[in-house]
């Protein structure tokens, strides 16, 4: 890689934002085809953000990453957002358009991809429990909404944001069927026992965390497990859905899918199948 005066600059903001491997698999990606762009991390206190991205526009960067915990609060400085990002509330790519900073989400693609290739799952007609009520399940939802899911169960600690992720939701896909749950063991043991596809979009599972009322033994054999948490690889849920003999995987996947759709919408030019996958393999030592 070498950096001349005509070098487009990607990005990354978030908070904190020295952690991302986001640079790693992008930068692969870029010397891989040889194209001359750059990929850095851009760290932004919460109170810098609306003159942080000022700047990103002012300064002409090509394009840049959202990640925690921006992906909702930078909706307002932006000129427009794509229908993908406006149905799932959140926001984790910019590009620049014609002066304009336009926002997309790659998440809910790059996770309906990595069900695809990680798991051989096609949620089409499928029911899909999910933990969690954030913007990551939110985003989650929208995909597999788009995707022909028939049921949503959504299971969360603060009933109040589940019921407020399936009420936003199910005026929007009325051929949808959505239920609520607590993550209370009782329950959690009928969706658990219906569900096709069983999916973690909290943070539980970093740093050993786990769910301590989570009971796979009534899943079906044919289930299968998404954690969108990838560090450590091996998170408590996805080594229990392994004692259960669940096909199971983490959201390595879903990483470098979402990713690639970015670099697409950047450059126009789809990075080589495997490079940033491989990169974050190399990244976390499997």
């Amino acid at each position: 890689m070498q950096l001349t005066g005509k070098t487009r600059v990607l990005g990354i903001i978030g908070h904190p934002v020295a952690h991302s491997l986001s640079p790693l698999m992008q930068n692969a990606a870029i010397v891989a085809l040889g194209l001359d762009y750059i990929y850095v991390p851009f760290p932004v206190e919460p109170q810098d953000l609306p003159g942080a991205v000022k700047g990103l526009r002012s300064l002409g960067v090509h394009g840049f990453n959202v990640t925690l915990p921006y992906k909702t609060a930078i909706i307002p400085l932006l000129d427009r957002i794509s229908p993908e990002a406006e149905l799932s509330g959140a926001v984790n790519t910019v590009k620049r358009e014609d002066g304009l900073l336009i926002g997309y989400n790659t998440d809910g693609t790059g996770f309906i991809k990595s069900l695809a290739v990680d798991l051989c799952f096609n949620p089409l007609g499928a029911t899909v429990l999910i933990l969690g009520a954030g913007g990551a399940a939110r985003g989650a939802t929208a995909a597999l909404c788009s995707s022909g899911v028939r049921k949503i169960i959504v299971a969360n600690r603060t009933m109040e944001n589940a019921l407020a992720l399936v009420t936003s939701f199910s005026d929007k896909y009325r051929g949808i069927e959505f239920g609520l749950s607590s993550l209370e063991t009782k329950e959690l043991a009928g969706p658990l026992g219906a569900a096709n596809l069983l999916v973690n979009t909290t943070s539980v599972g970093m740093s050993g965390s786990s769910f301590n009322n989570l009971d796979l033994e009534v899943m079906t054999t044919g289930a299968k497990v998404y954690d969108m948490v990838y560090s450590p690889p091996e998170t408590p849920l996805i080594a229990a859905a392994k004692r259960r003999n669940l096909s199971c995987a983490n959201g390595l996947g879903m990483l470098a899918a979402q990713g690639e759709n970015a670099f697409y919408l950047w450059t126009g030019v789809t990075p080589p199948p495997g490079t940033m996958k491989t990169m974050l393999l190399k990244a976390i030592n499997l």
